[in-house]
């Protein structure tokens, strides 16, 4: 597995070797060693599998505040998605700033996405699935967000804001600043 550090060294992009004939492939894609040679300590709790139908379906920027926030390991298995990660813990020298990546059926690529992060994606083609693990339960108390458009974050999400497809809730989420802080740095 090629593991890389992203712009903001707490996000990592984790590639996973396939061994293809024939056949078809095998991949190991989850491996706690890996992780843990890394520094990243989690113990996965529940698996997520959205499917989008169209382009443009934009889901985040999406986080759980604590006790239950959650570490995220994100992977596309089918179509491709601009994955985001904002850094929103207080006193970081990369707050307010992002990462954003491709990851693809085709690359094969994860990103791992600590707590103290905001997280989201927008699909880039049709019939996108996105599987993630997740280090916490989904709980409704603690779900938060910050808007996806907010100008203070400048995420240059690759598609007109006009064909952006959101659900009510994700319209919704108030910009970075006028949330109040939830993480500190360091944690």
């Amino acid at each position: 597995m090629r593991i890389e550090r992203l712009a903001i060294k707490d996000i990592l992009s984790l590639t996973p070797t396939k061994h293809g004939d024939e056949r078809g492939f095998f991949s190991e894609v989850f491996r706690s060693d890996v992780l843990a040679a890394e520094g990243v300590q989690a113990t996965f709790v529940q698996d997520n599998h959205a499917l989008s139908a169209q382009p443009g379906v934009l889901r985040g920027l999406h986080f759980q505040a604590p006790p239950h926030a959650q570490g995220k390991l994100v992977r596309c298995t089918h179509g491709a998605i601009l994955d985001v990660a904002v850094d929103i813990r207080h006193g970081s020298p990369t707050y307010g700033r992002h990462v954003a990546a491709e990851i693809s059926a085709a690359n094969w690529m994860q990103i791992w996405v600590p707590p103290g992060f905001a997280h989201g994606y927008v699909t880039l083609e049709p019939g996108c699935e996105v599987l993630y693990k997740v280090t916490d339960y989904y709980d409704p108390a603690s779900d938060r967000g910050i808007a996806w458009d907010d100008p203070d974050l400048a995420i240059d999400w690759r598609l007109p804001a006009a064909s952006m497809v959101l659900s009510d809730k994700d319209r919704r989420h108030p910009r970075l600043t006028d949330i109040p802080p939830v993480f500190r740095y360091p944690a």
